[in-house]
């Protein structure tokens, strides 16, 4: 267990190591690759609100709305009132969750296909709002040339400087602190007496009603914060990319924000992180063969959920499993 432990800890401390210093220094003329991480570093992020709403036993197939309702916050503001980017992130993050628990109230109700099919249909729905509503989103013409952030500061200090064009360091390292903000914020949660009850909700929402859980009240918190946290990783992916279109979050998106989760291991916090990377890596490695890159990538996750079907986070439990299997009794 002592060896498991210390492993693990040298295992985080390379991660940390390459993601923070490694990577940015030695890419840090690249804006190819930069961008690469950039966006696996927001999608991990977007992700991880939809391994929250696996925590309750619910399976979420629209968290791509929500995003496209924190980049379309962020984008309105930015562009018709002339708001600072510090503060349209959590507006956009509160906006989304608002939404999702006046969507919530109802459909938390549902179970199984019913609930997933109902969150599936929300990404399409929201696609078509933003693609009819022209004089808020200009439509199919997208919004342009959304401004990049400014200096915060607090009082004469400056916390963060302003972008510099052509710098992706900036995004790469604001991408990074977001996502690390989010893990943290999730960790906390899950070993708090609420991460207790959202899994007595997976097991049984019956049981847990049955020893005076508020079941719905649970469940609408873990659904909020799900969507806040889409909201505010569409909002940092509008301002990356600098325009949003009604189709910029679709339902292949909520798709692979859920199959994230679930090729990590729905059962590790890390997990959408490390599907998401798996993921965007592996499609960008492809690209050299485009002729028939969606057919390879398709083989190597039909491979990868026949033979880890616990996520490849669960491969760190096999040799130990099998050292048991293999130790002499008596």
């Amino acid at each position: 267990m002592g060896q498991l432990k210390s492993l693990r800890t040298i295992v985080m401390f390379v991660f940390v190591v390459l993601y923070w210093v490694a990577f940015p220094l030695y890419f840090r003329n690249s804006n190819y690759h930069l961008g690469v991480v950039i966006t696996a570093s927001i999608l991990s992020c977007i992700s991880l609100g939809v391994w929250l709403t696996f925590s309750i036993g619910r399976i979420n197939i629209g968290q791509g709305a929500f995003a496209a309702i924190g980049g379309y916050t962020t984008a309105i503001l930015t562009m018709k009132l002339g708001a600072s980017f510090w503060l349209c992130l959590p507006l956009s993050g509160i906006v989304s969750a608002f939404v999702g628990l006046l969507i919530g109230i109802p459909i938390l109700r549902l179970k199984g296909v019913y609930f997933a099919m109902i969150t599936l249909c929300m990404t399409e729905a929201v696609t078509l709002v933003f693609l009819n509503a022209e004089k808020l989103t200009q439509g199919a013409s997208g919004i342009m040339n959304i401004p990049r952030p400014g200096a915060l500061t607090i009082g004469t200090i400056t916390i963060i400087p302003a972008y510099q064009a052509g710098h992706y360091l900036y995004f790469y390292y604001l991408a990074a602190f977001l996502l690390l903000l989010v893990l943290i914020g999730l960790w906390r949660l899950n070993v708090s007496r609420i991460g207790w009850i959202f899994r007595a909700l997976r097991q049984s929402d019956t049981l847990a009603l049955s020893i005076g859980i508020n079941v719905v009240k649970y469940r609408l918190i873990a659904y909020g914060i799900c969507c806040f946290i889409g909201g505010i990783g569409g909002s940092l992916f509008t301002v990356s990319m600098q325009n949003i279109f009604p189709t910029s979050f679709r339902v292949t998106d909520s798709m692979y924000f859920m199959l994230y989760c679930f090729l990590g291991g729905l059962d590790y916090l890390l997990g959408p992180v490390a599907g998401a990377f798996l993921l965007t890596g592996s499609f960008e490695a492809l690209r050299v063969v485009q002729k028939y890159q969606e057919g390879i990538y398709a083989c190597l996750m039909i491979a990868l959920m026949l033979w880890l079907p616990n996520g490849i986070l669960s491969l760190r439990f096999r040799k130990r499993a099998l050292g048991k299997e293999l130790k002499p009794e008596g």
